[in-house]
């Protein structure tokens, strides 16, 4: 495995990150125990970088407990909080950045997840109602007393960073970040290498579209989230199919996968960007795992900006709705 330094504090972590799948209720002792091998698996090939948060109850963040059990020590722990949609106790607030919340919200964390400190701390969607300034200062208050170790910023826009920045080092920000994903490329992803912070990819692999686990938009079963995103949806799907295999022309001339090829892309992009694709798969994470050894040439790396520019090559949006107000703010 390589490895890459995140922020000016140069937080160590593995190239490929593995971001646990959403859990949603519990899951079944079968599926408990797929999940984790697969993050016993992750740890054996070196990945160190396990993100997760504490939607859906915390359900990630207690089987985490469970994976981790006797092996905390080897992994760079990252945990998030502050986003409340669809909880039921929320009473309509979806974002919630108050001093008073953070606190609250790590400890129940910390319980959850059985440590004592989480290594990377993010504030999952900022707060419009919270100067960026009061949450930050909550969250360097954790660090004094030893609950986290570094700062990070989820879906933050560049002047929230620049903001936040000024208050206590920030060591990551986490967006949704792919090759049909790019619009972060005009301005957030300039400002967090100008000042020195780290940049972790979620979704980079487009929801699985780019590993092939999609085909059509009659294979998501019924309560897949993918149904209601318009880029799956059948009118917008044959056109991005048939980017799909073009893409696939590519990783064939470079003897991958489709999936490895996505991820090498990425980590192309800088030393400060890493993709944390999730997988409830042993194989899929041992092929997401070997995209850190896919070399990418000046000649690939056009290509692939010929098949999904920065101005979108996808049809149909990444969400269902508009969510301007709580993304890139």
């Amino acid at each position: 495995m390589n490895y890459r330094y995140l922020g000016k504090q140069r937080l160590k972590v593995s190239a490929i990150g593995y971001g646990c799948p959403t859990f949603v209720g519990q899951l079944s002792d079968v599926g408990e125990k797929q999940a984790i091998d697969v993050l016993h698996r992750a740890i054996d090939l070196g990945v160190n970088f396990i993100d997760t948060a504490d939607h859906n109850n915390g359900n990630n963040e207690e089987l985490l407990a469970k994976a981790l059990s006797g092996k905390r020590d080897q992994v760079v722990l990252t945990s998030k909080f502050g986003n409340l949609r669809g909880q039921p106790w929320a009473k309509g607030r979806e974002v919630d950045g108050r001093p008073e919340y953070v606190s609250l919200a790590c400890e129940a964390s910390l319980r959850r997840l059985q440590t004592d400190a989480i290594d990377l701390y993010y504030l999952h969607r900022v707060d419009p109602q919270v100067p960026i300034e009061d949450t930050v200062g909550a969250m360097v208050r954790l660090i004094e007393q030893g609950k986290i170790r570094h700062i990070g910023l989820s879906e933050a826009g560049p002047q929230t960073i620049r903001r936040a920045d000024a208050v206590y080092p920030v060591t990551s920000v986490q967006s949704e970040y792919s090759l049909w994903t790019r619009d972060y490329e005009v301005n957030t992803i300039p400002t967090v290498r100008e000042l020195g912070i780290g940049f972790v990819s979620y979704y980079a692999l487009g929801r699985g579209f780019f590993a092939g686990a999609v085909k059509n938009f009659s294979d998501l079963k019924a309560d897949d989230s993918r149904r209601k995103v318009p880029r799956f949806y059948q009118e917008n799907f044959d056109h991005n199919a048939r980017l799909l295999k073009e893409l696939q022309k590519v990783a064939d001339a470079k003897q991958c996968t489709v999936a490895q090829l996505s991820l090498a892309w990425i980590l192309h992009q800088g030393d400060f960007l890493v993709p944390i694709p999730g997988t409830l798969r042993v194989s899929h994470l041992e092929e997401n795992v070997r995209a850190a050894g896919v070399v990418l040439s000046p000649e690939d790396l056009a290509a692939l900006d010929g098949l999904f520019p920065r101005n979108g090559a996808a049809a149909g949006a990444r969400h269902d709705k508009d969510r301007s107000k709580e993304l890139n703010i």
